[in-house]
């Protein structure tokens, strides 16, 4: 039994393919096998090596020789005499006495120099002077006469007089705006008086006299079904955890070094550098400001302001409204839906409007149609000469009979019809042996007669046609 191959392979019409669609995540059986055009075209050869290289190769040449423990640093280092480092021994330390000078190095190596003014540099401003007076007259005095213009008296006759009583003069509304009689417009309309009908209202309606009451049915009730636990027991499991499985594999390493405590646990008794230069001193307490008592002033509280004294009120009446009083009255009685409107304005009985035509200039013709129309009429046929043609006659020789052979005929040779063994379901002279996960179905082929060089069938129905 030789190797099984893909439907993909068998294939010879190149229009059959597995569908490549993976049915499972992980794979464990043997690698697929993709067909391409160019493997196709271009088949792999069997016993052809690679061209070999010419390349010398780099290999490493070890010493043959025995390797010593001898290194540059072994023999050109000199060890030298290890003396241990002098343990200072720390002086005790000693408060001082009496109390902290606040003195620095600015205070104590800088001398104060005296200063002198600094002198201008600029040159002093030389005033000329002359003793004698200014006696002149300017251009604008000598050319400027001044004219003699009497004061012209204002056209505006200025009537205000200053009231002697406050908020005793009228306002320009009140002096310009003269008041006139309202002359109430005629009302058309008529009066407003509900006309009560002598006759006794009907309570009857129709759905008093046609409505039939019926029965009405108890309402159904659907029953509440009962809850019904499940007995089996629940599965934490879900889809996931069931079906996905890792890979197989070691954990990581951690590549962090060790955690080693550096230092012991015996309490320091020494003295640092702090504790050394920077000596507590003592401090007095800020001065407590006593609050002073509060003392209420005496006598009676005076809630007079200085609005309430000045202030004088002033009876003022209340503006007067100019606008027309409405004369609205209104009455109690029920909406009568008559209005002058639909009593003056009556519907008018409207007729259809004929449609106006205008009358035909051209008249009818009267009596039975002739059939004769304008081309008949006026028509004269003439007599036509066909062209002549000098197109030369074809004449067949019939002596010799026709010779229906043809390089087709002749050298035409029949060949079989070749049919891809992948149309059917299985193919004929194979096996199927698996799936695998990316869809390839594999086929083992059984007999020889079904090999790579003759695997073409031609079936007894099919006739071959020349």
């Amino acid at each position: 039994m030789k190797q099984p191959r893909c439907l993909c392979e068998i294939c010879i019409c190149g229009r059959h393919r597995c569908p490549h669609k993976p049915t499972k995540i992980y794979d464990n059986g043997p690698q697929p096998r993709f067909t391409t055009e160019y493997g196709e075209n271009y088949p792999i050869y069997g016993n052809v090596p690679p061209p070999r290289s010419l390349r010398p190769k780099q290999e490493y040449q070890g010493h043959r020789g025995r390797m010593e423990g001898m290194t540059t640093f072994k023999s050109d280092y000199l060890p030298y005499d290890i003396v241990k480092r002098p343990f200072r021994v720390q002086e005790e330390y000693k408060p001082k006495t009496g109390e902290m000078e606040l003195r620095t190095t600015y205070r104590k190596d800088y001398n104060a120099h005296k200063i002198q003014p600094v002198t201008l540099v600029r040159p002093l401003e030389r005033e000329h002077t002359t003793g004698g007076k200014f006696d002149t007259i300017p251009t604008y005095q000598d050319d400027y006469r001044s004219w003699a213009v009497q004061r012209r008296e204002p056209s505006k006759v200025d009537a205000y007089q200053p009231p002697t009583v406050k908020f005793g003069n009228s306002t320009t509304f009140q002096d310009e705006f003269v008041p006139k009689e309202l002359n109430p417009r005629q009302s058309f309309k008529p009066r407003c008086v509900a006309k009560l009908s002598d006759v006794p209202f009907e309570s009857a309606t129709s759905h008093r006299a046609s409505y039939i009451a019926h029965q009405l049915g108890p309402k159904f009730m659907r029953p509440k079904e009962e809850y019904k636990p499940s007995n089996q027991p629940f599965e934490g499991l879900t889809t996931h955890q069931n079906d996905f499985k890792g890979l197989p594999g070691q954990l990581a390493k951690s590549c962090k070094p060790e955690y080693t405590k550096v230092g012991s646990n015996a309490q320091f008794n020494g003295v640092t550098e702090f504790q050394d230069h920077f000596q507590p001193w003592l401090v007095s307490l800020p001065e407590v400001r006593k609050t002073r008592e509060y003392v209420p002033p005496s006598g009676n509280m005076d809630l007079n302001s200085t609005t309430h004294l000045d202030y004088v009120k002033h009876k003022i009446s209340p503006a007067v409204p100019i606008r027309p009083v409405s004369n609205q009255k209104r009455t109690n009685a029920p909406f009568q839906g008559t209005t002058t409107t639909k009593e003056d304005f009556k519907a008018w009985d409207i007729c259809q409007q004929e449609i106006t035509k205008k009358q035909q200039e051209i008249p009818k013709p009267t009596g039975k149609f002739d059939d004769l129309t304008t081309f008949k009429s006026h028509y004269i046929p003439y007599q036509i000469i066909p062209a002549q043609s000098f197109k030369p006659i074809h004449l067949v020789p019939r002596s010799a009979p026709f010779q229906d052979e043809t390089t087709y005929r002749t050298e035409y040779t029949p060949k079989k019809q070749n049919i891809c063994p992948a149309i059917y379901s299985s193919p004929p002279g194979y096996v199927y042996v698996n799936t695998d996960s990316h869809g390839h179905k594999f086929f083992c082929q059984l007999t020889p007669e079904f090999s790579e060089s003759n695997n073409n069938l031609i079936p007894k129905e099919v006739a071959v046609v020349s």
